[in-house]
């Protein structure tokens, strides 16, 4: 399958998750060699959980069944542009080639990972979540 061709089934499963289940509109899908090895959707809304993210999902799974956290021989194909949480995962991972979509830019729903990317860049003093080191 080409390039194109996994970005719509990425883009697909983003917008089923978001008319079929309600979840927001993110998909994302792991592939090896040109196949299909994992794929997810964000399921924050369904779990309350807000690390179920549809590429950490992806990661997960694929890790999980390659047995290994070295994805460095896969390509993630996004709906959208990876937040911090999840590029974060994805450099973890290895992952070296990631395509998404949607940029952020224009994207409501992007909002809190455009505060998350500006926050990450500032001296600790200025972030308004505080890292606190207890010396014990």
């Amino acid at each position: 399958m080409s390039d194109r061709k996994w970005m719509e089934y990425a883009i697909e499963l983003a917008k089923k998750n978001s008319s079929e289940k309600g979840g927001k509109p993110f998909g994302a899908v792991i592939v090896k060699d040109g196949r299909l090895i994992s794929e997810g959707v964000n399921d924050v809304l369904a779990t309350h959980d807000p690390t179920t993210h549809a590429e950490l999902q992806a990661i997960s799974r694929a890790s999980r069944l390659l047995g290994t956290d070295d994805l460095s021989d896969c390509e993630l194909y996004a709906s959208g542009e990876p937040c911090p949480m999840c590029l974060s995962a994805i450099y973890l991972a290895n992952v070296n080639k990631i395509y998404f979509a949607n940029p952020m830019e224009g994207n409501p729903l992007a909002a809190q990972a455009k505060k998350i990317y500006e926050q990450v860049g500032l001296p600790n003093e200025e972030r308004t979540n505080k890292l606190i080191q207890l010396k014990i």
